[in-house]
Protein backbone atom coordinates (compact mmCIF):
# COMPACT_ATOMS: atom_id res chain seq x y z
CA UNK A 1 0.00 0.00 0.00
CA UNK A 2 0.94 4.13 -0.43
CA UNK A 3 3.29 5.08 2.36
CA UNK A 4 1.75 8.54 2.11
CA UNK A 5 -0.64 7.66 4.52
CA UNK A 6 2.07 6.85 7.26
CA UNK A 7 3.99 9.71 6.48
CA UNK A 8 0.97 12.16 6.78
CA UNK A 9 -0.11 9.94 10.14
CA UNK A 10 3.59 10.48 11.40
CA UNK A 11 3.98 13.84 10.86
CA UNK A 12 0.17 14.74 11.96
CA UNK A 13 0.86 12.70 15.43
CA UNK A 14 4.18 14.21 15.79
CA UNK A 15 2.66 17.93 15.76
CA UNK A 16 -0.41 17.07 17.89
CA UNK A 17 1.79 15.63 20.41
CA UNK A 18 4.42 18.21 20.57
CA UNK A 19 1.25 20.89 21.41
CA UNK A 20 0.41 18.66 23.60
CA UNK A 21 3.53 18.94 25.66
CA UNK A 22 4.16 22.76 25.01
CA UNK A 23 3.00 25.81 26.31
CA UNK A 24 4.35 29.47 25.89
CA UNK A 25 6.04 29.28 29.27
CA UNK A 26 9.07 27.97 29.48
CA UNK A 27 8.72 26.76 33.07
CA UNK A 28 5.57 24.77 31.57
CA UNK A 29 7.98 23.07 29.09
CA UNK A 30 10.83 21.98 31.51
CA UNK A 31 10.66 18.18 32.01
CA UNK A 32 10.12 17.05 35.49
CA UNK A 33 12.90 15.69 37.11
CA UNK A 34 10.29 13.32 39.06
CA UNK A 35 7.36 11.65 38.15
CA UNK A 36 4.74 14.34 37.53
CA UNK A 37 0.94 12.15 37.64
CA UNK A 38 -0.92 15.07 36.14
CA UNK A 39 1.29 15.63 33.23
CA UNK A 40 1.91 11.63 32.87
CA UNK A 41 -1.95 11.35 32.61
CA UNK A 42 -2.33 14.53 29.86
CA UNK A 43 0.29 12.62 27.79
CA UNK A 44 -1.26 9.03 28.38
CA UNK A 45 -4.79 10.07 27.51
CA UNK A 46 -3.62 12.27 24.49
CA UNK A 47 -1.59 9.35 23.29
CA UNK A 48 -4.55 6.59 23.19
CA UNK A 49 -7.30 9.42 21.99
CA UNK A 50 -5.14 10.44 19.28
CA UNK A 51 -4.52 7.08 17.97
CA UNK A 52 -7.92 5.88 18.31
CA UNK A 53 -9.44 9.03 16.73
CA UNK A 54 -7.19 8.09 14.22
CA UNK A 55 -7.45 4.50 13.43
CA UNK A 56 -11.51 5.38 13.45
CA UNK A 57 -10.94 7.38 10.86
CA UNK A 58 -8.74 5.90 8.73
CA UNK A 59 -11.55 3.04 8.70
CA UNK A 60 -14.75 5.39 8.33
CA UNK A 61 -12.80 7.55 5.65
CA UNK A 62 -10.03 5.49 4.45
CA UNK A 63 -11.27 1.65 3.68
CA UNK A 64 -14.65 2.06 3.56
CA UNK A 65 -13.73 3.29 0.18
CA UNK A 66 -12.34 -0.58 -0.56
CA UNK A 67 -13.86 -3.70 -0.51
CA UNK A 68 -13.06 -5.96 2.48
CA UNK A 69 -11.81 -9.31 2.60
CA UNK A 70 -10.89 -12.14 4.59
CA UNK A 71 -7.32 -11.81 6.41
CA UNK A 72 -4.67 -12.31 4.00
CA UNK A 73 -0.73 -11.74 3.72
CA UNK A 74 1.20 -10.33 0.68
CA UNK A 75 5.20 -9.58 0.37
CA UNK A 76 5.15 -6.26 -1.83
CA UNK A 77 8.83 -6.27 -0.41
CA UNK A 78 10.35 -4.82 -4.04
CA UNK A 79 7.69 -2.80 -4.98
CA UNK A 80 9.02 0.50 -4.74
CA UNK A 81 12.94 -0.70 -4.35
CA UNK A 82 12.60 -0.28 -0.94
CA UNK A 83 11.49 3.33 -0.08
CA UNK A 84 7.72 2.60 1.03
CA UNK A 85 9.87 0.16 3.67
CA UNK A 86 12.00 3.15 4.54
CA UNK A 87 8.81 5.30 5.22
CA UNK A 88 7.85 2.80 7.78
CA UNK A 89 11.28 3.13 9.47
CA UNK A 90 11.08 6.55 9.69
CA UNK A 91 7.26 6.77 10.56
CA UNK A 92 7.89 3.94 13.31
CA UNK A 93 11.44 6.40 14.59
CA UNK A 94 9.60 9.39 14.91
CA UNK A 95 7.02 8.62 16.84
CA UNK A 96 8.71 6.06 18.84
CA UNK A 97 11.57 9.12 19.84
CA UNK A 98 8.12 11.64 20.59
CA UNK A 99 6.58 9.09 22.32
CA UNK A 100 9.84 8.94 24.38
CA UNK A 101 10.20 12.59 24.63
CA UNK A 102 6.74 12.96 26.00
CA UNK A 103 6.74 10.58 28.82
CA UNK A 104 10.53 12.25 29.17
CA UNK A 105 8.77 15.51 30.00
CA UNK A 106 6.01 13.93 32.52
CA UNK A 107 9.19 12.43 34.82
CA UNK A 108 8.58 8.86 33.80
CA UNK A 109 11.31 6.70 34.62
CA UNK A 110 13.70 5.66 31.57
CA UNK A 111 12.91 2.51 31.43
CA UNK A 112 9.30 3.25 30.91
CA UNK A 113 10.15 5.91 28.32
CA UNK A 114 11.34 3.25 26.35
CA UNK A 115 8.97 0.59 26.94
CA UNK A 116 5.76 2.69 26.71
CA UNK A 117 7.00 5.58 24.67
CA UNK A 118 9.52 4.29 22.16
CA UNK A 119 7.24 1.64 21.10
CA UNK A 120 4.17 3.85 20.29
CA UNK A 121 5.04 3.80 16.62
CA UNK A 122 5.37 0.62 16.39
CA UNK A 123 2.27 -0.38 18.34
CA UNK A 124 0.25 2.40 15.96
CA UNK A 125 1.47 0.84 12.94
CA UNK A 126 0.73 -2.69 13.49
CA UNK A 127 -2.92 -1.71 14.13
CA UNK A 128 -2.74 0.39 10.70
CA UNK A 129 -1.17 -2.94 9.45
CA UNK A 130 -3.56 -5.40 10.50
CA UNK A 131 -6.09 -3.12 8.56
CA UNK A 132 -4.65 -3.56 5.77
CA UNK A 133 -4.58 -7.27 6.09
CA UNK A 134 -8.55 -7.11 5.82
CA UNK A 135 -8.60 -5.15 2.49
CA UNK A 136 -9.27 -6.05 -0.60
CA UNK A 137 -6.87 -3.93 -1.75
CA UNK A 138 -4.07 -4.21 0.15
CA UNK A 139 -3.02 -7.27 2.98
CA UNK A 140 -0.98 -7.20 5.92
CA UNK A 141 2.77 -7.05 5.10
CA UNK A 142 5.81 -8.90 6.91
CA UNK A 143 8.38 -6.62 5.41
CA UNK A 144 6.42 -3.52 6.68
CA UNK A 145 6.21 -4.67 10.33
CA UNK A 146 10.12 -5.55 9.51
CA UNK A 147 10.76 -1.98 8.70
CA UNK A 148 8.55 -0.98 11.94
CA UNK A 149 10.68 -2.82 14.00
CA UNK A 150 13.64 -1.21 12.70
CA UNK A 151 12.47 2.32 13.19
CA UNK A 152 11.73 1.34 16.57
CA UNK A 153 14.97 -0.36 17.10
CA UNK A 154 16.96 2.16 15.87
CA UNK A 155 15.64 4.88 18.74
CA UNK A 156 16.00 2.22 22.09
CA UNK A 157 19.10 0.96 20.59
CA UNK A 158 20.76 4.61 20.53
CA UNK A 159 19.48 4.98 24.25
CA UNK A 160 20.91 1.87 25.76
CA UNK A 161 24.07 1.99 23.64
CA UNK A 162 24.67 5.73 24.17
CA UNK A 163 21.44 7.17 25.99
CA UNK A 164 21.29 9.70 23.10
CA UNK A 165 20.18 9.65 19.56
CA UNK A 166 23.76 9.98 18.10
CA UNK A 167 21.63 8.90 14.74
CA UNK A 168 18.67 10.37 13.59
CA UNK A 169 16.47 9.50 10.68
CA UNK A 170 15.48 12.86 8.45
CA UNK A 171 13.25 12.85 5.15
CA UNK A 172 13.86 15.79 2.36
CA UNK A 173 11.97 15.83 -0.28
CA UNK A 174 12.00 17.12 -4.06
CA UNK A 175 9.37 17.79 -6.66
CA UNK A 176 9.68 15.67 -9.73
CA UNK A 177 8.36 14.64 -13.89
CA UNK A 178 7.37 11.45 -13.01
CA UNK A 179 4.37 12.76 -10.71
CA UNK A 180 2.75 14.74 -13.40
CA UNK A 181 2.84 11.52 -15.81
CA UNK A 182 0.61 9.84 -12.84
CA UNK A 183 -0.96 12.00 -10.62
CA UNK A 184 -3.28 10.15 -9.60
CA UNK A 185 -0.85 7.69 -8.49
CA UNK A 186 1.85 9.75 -7.68
CA UNK A 187 0.21 13.06 -6.80
CA UNK A 188 -0.72 16.34 -8.39
CA UNK A 189 0.43 19.78 -6.47
CA UNK A 190 3.20 19.72 -4.07
CA UNK A 191 1.97 18.59 -0.96
CA UNK A 192 0.40 15.43 -2.70
CA UNK A 193 3.64 14.70 -4.21
CA UNK A 194 5.75 15.16 -1.46
CA UNK A 195 3.80 11.90 0.24
CA UNK A 196 2.92 10.07 -2.71
CA UNK A 197 5.78 10.57 -5.11
CA UNK A 198 8.39 8.19 -4.12
CA UNK A 199 10.90 9.25 -6.90
CA UNK A 200 11.16 12.52 -4.55
CA UNK A 201 11.49 11.39 -1.54
CA UNK A 202 14.95 10.77 0.30
CA UNK A 203 15.46 9.27 3.68
CA UNK A 204 18.64 9.84 5.63
CA UNK A 205 21.14 8.91 8.47
CA UNK A 206 22.13 11.70 10.15
CA UNK A 207 24.95 11.23 12.08
CA UNK A 208 26.20 13.84 14.81
CA UNK A 209 30.18 14.17 14.81
CA UNK A 210 30.67 15.60 18.18
CA UNK A 211 28.72 13.26 19.69
CA UNK A 212 30.69 10.73 18.23
CA UNK A 213 34.37 13.18 18.92
CA UNK A 214 32.83 14.78 22.40
CA UNK A 215 37.00 15.69 22.94
CA UNK A 216 36.76 17.68 19.50
CA UNK A 217 36.43 20.98 18.40
CA UNK A 218 33.43 20.21 16.02
CA UNK A 219 30.60 22.10 16.52
CA UNK A 220 27.80 20.18 18.41
CA UNK A 221 25.22 20.83 15.42
CA UNK A 222 27.40 19.15 12.41
CA UNK A 223 26.13 16.33 10.66
CA UNK A 224 27.13 13.86 8.45
CA UNK A 225 24.08 12.55 6.47
CA UNK A 226 23.95 9.31 4.25
CA UNK A 227 20.62 9.12 2.10
CA UNK A 228 18.76 6.40 0.11
CA UNK A 229 16.24 7.58 -2.69
CA UNK A 230 15.29 5.81 -6.22
CA UNK A 231 13.34 7.64 -9.20
CA UNK A 232 12.46 6.09 -12.56
CA UNK A 233 9.35 4.50 -11.09
CA UNK A 234 5.86 5.20 -12.20
CA UNK A 235 4.40 2.00 -11.02
CA UNK A 236 4.92 -0.70 -8.30
CA UNK A 237 6.89 -3.43 -9.75
CA UNK A 238 4.06 -5.95 -9.79
CA UNK A 239 1.30 -3.22 -10.13
CA UNK A 240 -0.75 -4.28 -13.24
CA UNK A 241 -1.06 -1.17 -15.61
CA UNK A 242 -1.13 0.12 -19.12
CA UNK A 243 2.14 -0.66 -21.16
CA UNK A 244 2.29 2.63 -21.47
CA UNK A 245 4.97 1.99 -18.15
CA UNK A 246 6.64 -0.79 -19.60
CA UNK A 247 9.65 1.51 -20.60
CA UNK A 248 10.16 2.94 -16.60
CA UNK A 249 14.13 3.35 -15.59
CA UNK A 250 14.04 2.31 -11.71
CA UNK A 251 17.42 3.05 -10.19
CA UNK A 252 18.77 3.38 -6.93
CA UNK A 253 19.93 6.56 -5.50
CA UNK A 254 22.86 7.05 -2.70
CA UNK A 255 23.77 10.37 -0.81
CA UNK A 256 26.40 11.73 0.99
CA UNK A 257 25.77 15.72 2.39
CA UNK A 258 26.63 17.48 5.46
CA UNK A 259 23.47 17.79 7.80
CA UNK A 260 22.33 20.23 10.68
CA UNK A 261 21.56 18.90 13.89
CA UNK A 262 18.65 21.39 14.88
CA UNK A 263 18.25 20.33 18.50
CA UNK A 264 22.04 20.85 19.11
CA UNK A 265 21.62 24.70 18.82
CA UNK A 266 22.04 26.32 22.07
CA UNK A 267 18.71 28.77 23.50
CA UNK A 268 17.81 29.30 26.33
CA UNK A 269 14.10 29.24 25.51
CA UNK A 270 12.52 25.76 25.55
CA UNK A 271 10.04 27.16 22.93
CA UNK A 272 12.51 27.22 20.85
CA UNK A 273 13.72 24.18 21.83
CA UNK A 274 10.63 22.34 21.11
CA UNK A 275 10.11 23.65 17.64
CA UNK A 276 13.89 22.72 16.77
CA UNK A 277 13.14 19.40 17.97
CA UNK A 278 9.70 18.99 15.40
CA UNK A 279 11.91 20.55 12.17
CA UNK A 280 14.60 18.47 12.92
CA UNK A 281 12.87 15.65 11.11
CA UNK A 282 13.37 17.18 8.07
CA UNK A 283 16.92 17.18 5.92
CA UNK A 284 18.63 20.65 5.81
CA UNK A 285 19.70 21.55 1.72
CA UNK A 286 23.41 21.34 1.43
CA UNK A 287 25.19 19.91 -1.67
CA UNK A 288 25.33 16.42 -2.19
CA UNK A 289 27.48 13.53 -3.68
CA UNK A 290 25.13 11.33 -5.37
CA UNK A 291 26.60 7.47 -6.40
CA UNK A 292 24.03 5.37 -9.43
CA UNK A 293 24.41 2.76 -11.42
CA UNK A 294 23.45 5.11 -14.26
CA UNK A 295 25.55 8.13 -13.99
CA UNK A 296 28.54 6.60 -11.80
CA UNK A 297 29.39 10.22 -9.51
CA UNK A 298 26.93 13.41 -9.77
CA UNK A 299 27.55 16.37 -7.31
CA UNK A 300 24.12 18.46 -7.00
CA UNK A 301 25.26 22.06 -5.58
CA UNK A 302 22.47 22.02 -3.53
CA UNK A 303 20.18 18.91 -2.70
CA UNK A 304 16.53 18.81 -1.71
Amino acid sequence: MSISRYILICFCCMVALSVSSQSKIDSFLKPSDTLNKSRRNAVVITQASLASLTLVGLDQLWYADFPRSKFKTIDDTDEWLQMDKLGHVFSSYQLGRIGANTLRWSGVGEKDQLIFGATLGFGFLTAVEIFDGYSEEWGFSWSDMVANGLGTGLYIGQELLWDEQRITMKYSFHQTQYASQRPDKLGEGFLEEMLKDYNGQTYWLSANLHSFFKESKIPKWINVAVGYSAEGMLTGKNENVDNIFITQDRRRQFFLSLDVDLSKIQTNSRVLRTVFDVLNVIKVPFPAIEFNGKNGIKLHYIYF
